[in-house]
């Protein structure tokens, strides 16, 4: 009894240490760098997706907005401190997820904690990528490629066709999600918006083109990720990329794609706003 006792009372501690470490002042500060990191990347992505709406080329998704930035003169500076800002935002969202909304009924914690946890992928997600470049071994040349062939092999597996007509239909769904909060600007609830006006207003712009932009983006990918699986064409499965490309091809594609572009280039601006007024 007595050493079950002592067990519960360090694992509980450790509870308490842990909960400290992820609510602290100085993790806080690098968390908040994590969300200017995402923006500097959208900010890429958009300039990118420009360039190939003029004619030009380039990897217009994630990977080729850190190949991006690993060009720079201070490029592999750039990448570590994106990265740390990054794994930072990771250990903040993982305590969310873990120690936070308690207080709330029970459907709406199960709904706050699951966003932290997803949070917590997509900033790992991004973590490994830059950490990939920042030791030499990431490349944008072969992205699309990869995502065939990760797609050609979840198809391959039992049940890989439904699961990806699945991904990309929740994809689909959460681009929708992301415009609906970007026209309604419900957004703002999570900043702790400035006193002027016009600072206001221009915080609130960016977040509707931005949150509109990257919700167009996420429908298109995920329609794209689902159309290639039920035509059973995963070659035409090549991500964010391949889904931007492919808007260009279309009547009017290159403005379309410039106008995405412009957005996310917004989206990306809006991000680095949110590092400074974000309620953590």
């Amino acid at each position: 009894m007595h050493k079950g006792t002592t067990i519960k009372r360090e694992l509980r501690q450790a509870a308490d240490a842990a909960e400290d470490v992820t609510s602290s002042h100085a993790l806080e500060v690098l968390a908040r760098a994590g969300f200017a990191a995402s923006g500097l990347l959208h900010f890429l992505v958009g300039a990118i997706a420009i360039r190939l709406a003029m004619g030009g080329n380039g990897s217009a998704d994630v990977s080729g907005a850190v190949a991006e930035l690993s060009s720079q003169p201070a490029g592999p500076l750039l990448l570590w401190s994106s990265f740390a800002a990054c794994a930072a935002l990771v250990l903040w969202q993982v305590g969310d997820a873990i120690f936070d909304f308690n207080y709330l009924p029970a459907k709406d914690k199960a709904l706050k904690k699951g966003k932290a946890a997803g949070q917590a992928l997509v900033f790992t997600m991004l973590a490994l990528t830059l950490a990939s470049f920042a030791m030499g071994t990431g490349s944008d040349e072969d992205n699309s490629r990869s995502a065939s062939d990760l797609t050609i092999s979840v198809m391959q597996a039992p049940g890989g066709v439904a699961l990806l007509v699945l991904v990309g239909t929740g994809m689909a769904v959460a681009g929708v999600v992301y415009a609906v909060r970007g026209i309604r600007k419900s957004f703002e609830k999570h900043l702790r918006l400035p006193s002027s006006p016009t600072a206001r207003t221009a915080v609130s712009a960016l977040g509707v083109a931005g949150y509109v932009a990257k919700g167009a983006v996420l429908l298109l990918t995920g329609l794209l990720i689902a159309i290639a699986t039920l035509q059973a064409h995963p070659e035409d499965s090549t991500g964010l990329d391949g889904g931007l490309k492919a808007l260009r091809d279309q009547p009017f594609g290159i403005y379309l794609l410039a106008a995405v572009g412009a957005g996310l280039i917004c989206y990306g601006l809006y991000m680095m706003v949110r590092a400074r007024l974000a309620r953590m």
